[in-house]
């Protein structure tokens, strides 16, 4: 196997054995096949679209499979199997239509025609000819462009397939994503062109985040602050993980009545912001952190565990009867729930004994999202102009085990007094716990949200910006990001999108990225890696 879309990668280079997060060799090459034939697909849906032949399920379809190729999404081969059969099926009755319309049906021998083996082993077989090692493009830089082309829209990928389960679509999303996709199969195309389309990604991943913003506060409300207890209360209990808050909602209505209190872990914590999903009662507190510790904190769960979305990890004995997936999720042998209806998961919760005491272990706030922030917009300017608050730093994005990440707990102890925090997704769990106190009555640590909500901090910093009159690179906001996957991908190349520099990366730089190419990201962005916490603080302050 070869696999390097993740910080975490084997030695920085790459997994060959085994990936660090637990994906099997033959997990890893159906996943290449899958993402080969996709490339194939779009090849057939941008012909299509070139004629007047649009079709939904098939653009429903690509997004949920290019979301099931995401780092620790999907570990199940036959799940991955039945996405491969599928892809083909779609693209032959596409080519169908295309061709009934008087398109061309004639892709040479590449993905558009390619066929799967009929076995999971000549499957595998093929997967690993097609991998990203086997790439045949013989430029390293444009190769390293293209592949982060390919990783971009994963992540781009998960947010429009969230958005889509809330009812939010918008077809030129889907229309890029197959243009871009069907695009890495080309060779005509130049360095300059790879730049460009690296940075139309990012360009269609902030519509694909304003989709989930509009489908999330749509459906669920805005969020408001709230305090979320991290202890737990005597009785039955659900933890539910991951990021789909529509799974979250339904078990919420599920539940209602039945002596079952539901707890959040990792990226569900905002929801307790959500008004609609607030308003249930039994919707708790939060229970541990970040989705690398899940191994020991669900072993001390004593209810049943719901898993949404990414990020799953192996699930040891001691919970694996416990453990449920939804949506794209998938691990070998874990029951998955595939329409909703939680009765398994339920029916398990009232056979474990639930807490049988009271914990206080204090309590977090959440539910600073763009409507918060920018309600008090006025008090924010009002600090900023009297000197109150000399500086903004967004400490964002995911959390992982590779040592290092201690830099952002670090980071964030010593930002001084007068300068605000803001916070999302997952490696807030390195500090979220923390009280920064603050300033003229606003918190000094702010949590926007889940990874999801980046369109949030997005829209907080250009609202600011017009409020002061400035280029978004002028107001005194400096970005220290942290990276695992590929949602985080796809928002750093929203970010170069819209010319945001001076962006401070880590805990370490893709491996995908040749020097070349990190070459022209320092010149024309100015983006660095991390070095120290004071190193970071003095530069960033003293500009």
């Amino acid at each position: 196997m070869f696999c390097y879309q993740c910080e975490q990668t084997a030695k920085g280079q790459g997994c060959t054995k085994i990936g660090v997060c637990g994906k099997q060799p033959d997990v890893a090459a159906l996943q290449d096949l899958l993402t080969y034939l996709l490339k194939g697909l779009s090849q057939v849906a941008t012909e299509g679209r070139r004629v007047g032949v649009k079709d939904r399920q098939v653009d429903v379809f690509t997004c949920e499979a290019l979301f099931t190729t995401l780092t620790n999404v999907n570990f199940d081969p036959e799940d991955i199997i039945r996405f491969i059969r599928k892809t083909v099926e779609l693209r032959e009755a596409l080519k169908a239509k295309v061709k009934a319309a008087g398109g061309s049906v004639d892709f040479g021998d590449g993905p558009a025609v390619f066929q799967p083996g009929s076995t999971q082993a000549e499957m595998v077989a093929q997967g690993e000819q097609v991998g990203f090692d086997k790439d045949p493009e013989p430029d390293e830089d444009i190769r390293s462009l293209k592949h982060t082309v390919i990783f971009g829209l994963r992540g781009l990928a998960a947010y429009a397939d969230h958005a889509q389960i809330l009812g939010r679509e918008d077809d030129a999303v889907y229309a890029a994503v197959h243009e871009i996709l069907a695009d890495t199969v080309r060779t005509d195309l130049s360095l300059n062109d790879w730049v460009a389309r690296t940075l139309k990604v990012g360009e269609v991943n902030i519509r694909a985040m304003e989709l989930l913003d509009e489908a999330n506060t749509g459906t669920y409300g805005h969020p408001v602050p709230t305090k979320v207890p991290l202890g737990h209360r005597k009785g039955k209990a659900i933890l539910v993980s991951g990021h789909d808050l529509k799974d979250l909602e339904e078990l919420l209505k599920q539940t209602e009545g039945k002596g079952i209190d539901v707890y959040t872990h990792g990226e569900m914590l905002p929801c307790h912001g959500y008004p609609e999903l607030k308003k249930y009662g039994h919707l708790y507190g939060h229970y541990g952190t970040a989705w690398q510790n899940q191994a020991k904190e669900f072993s001390q769960f004593p209810g049943a565990i719901l898993m949404t979305t990414n990020c799953i990890q192996k699930p040891q004995d001691a919970y694996k009867g416990n453990i449920f997936t939804s949506g794209v999720v998938g691990w070998p042998g874990v029951p998955h729930i595939s329409n909703r209806d939680f009765t398994p998961v339920i029916q398990r919760a009232l056979e474990l004994p639930g807490f049988t005491d009271e914990v206080d272990k204090g309590s977090v706030m959440v539910g600073f999202a763009r409507n918060t922030v920018l309600g008090v917009a006025d008090k924010v300017i009002e600090a900023v102009k009297g000197g109150a608050i000399r500086h903004f730093f967004l400490v964002a994005g995911c959390d992982g085990a590779k040592p290092g990440r201690n830099y952002y707990t670090e980071f964030v102890e010593k930002v001084p007094q007068d300068c605000v925090v803001l916070t999302l997704a997952c490696g807030k769990f390195r500090f979220f716990d923390k009280d920064l106190g603050t300033i003229g009555g606003l918190p000094r640590l702010m949590d926007v949200g889940q990874c999801n909500d980046a369109y949030s901090a997005v829209q907080i910093a250009l609202a600011l910006a017009k409020a002061f009159d400035v280029d978004v690179n002028q107001l005194p906001l400096s970005l220290v990001l942290s990276w695992y996957e590929q949602k985080a991908c796809a928002i750093l190349l929203s970010l170069l999108h819209l010319g945001i520099k001076d962006i401070r990366l880590g805990p370490s730089l893709p491996a995908f990225i040749t020097p070349n190419v990190l070459k022209v990201l320092v010149e024309n962005f100015d983006i660095k890696p991390i070095s120290t916490p004071d190193e970071d603080l003095k530069a960033i302050l003293a500009a």
